[in-house]
């Protein structure tokens, strides 16, 4: 593959035929796609915990003990005991931090304890989500998934759908954001 056709910053959408439970009906978000492999994020999976019991464990105090309850994300399968904070710009974290990774205009990822701090401490002056571990790919693997007809890329259409649709509907939304109704898609590949 050639630069121009690396998958980063771009969905993937499991197609109905998905036979990985772990990613069935699932949605990533590609952080990186390069000729070594592919790492990213399943943004509509949610692990049980809240924002509020990672914070706990972290011993941060937020600044609002009421704040609401973001639910943490299952990331992916890969090291699923550390965590990932995909975020817009966000108020008292450092932007030269070096465990900031900016993605996209607007758009970073972090493992980084000050961004929690931040997060926990400047409620509602950025959007992100939290999620522990990761999906990983290694050189090729994902092209072959692609052309295997496991998933259905799309460029992100909207950062909205990481931060402000509910976590239940970003499977079908994010189809339906780029014109696909999932309902009528084979589990099939087809090949001309």
């Amino acid at each position: 593959m050639t630069e121009s056709t690396w998958l980063s910053h771009q969905l993937l959408i499991a197609m109905p035929g998905m036979l990985d439970p772990r990613f069935e009906q699932s949605v990533v978000y590609l952080c990186q796609h390069n000729h070594d492999g592919a790492m990213g994020l399943i943004v509509n999976r949610a692990s049980g915990l809240r924002f509020s019991d990672v914070l706990e464990q972290m011993q941060i105090s937020p600044a609002d003990p009421t704040m609401e309850p973001w639910p943490v994300l299952i990331g992916g399968p890969v090291q699923p005991e550390r965590g990932f904070v995909l975020h817009t710009a966000l108020a008292g974290a450092a932007a030269d931090d070096p465990e900031i990774i900016t993605l996209s205009p607007g758009l970073a990822l972090s493992t980084s304890r000050d961004v929690l701090e931040a997060l926990a401490t400047h409620i509602g002056t950025g959007k992100a989500l939290l999620a522990l571990g990761y999906a990983g790919w290694s050189a090729g693997q994902l092209e072959q998934e692609v052309l295997a007809n496991a998933w259905l890329t799309v460029p992100l259409p909207e950062p909205a759908l990481l931060f402000d649709i509910p976590i239940e509907q970003r499977w079908e939304r994010a189809a339906q954001l780029a014109g696909i109704d999932l309902s009528r898609l084979s589990s099939q590949a087809g090949h001309a």
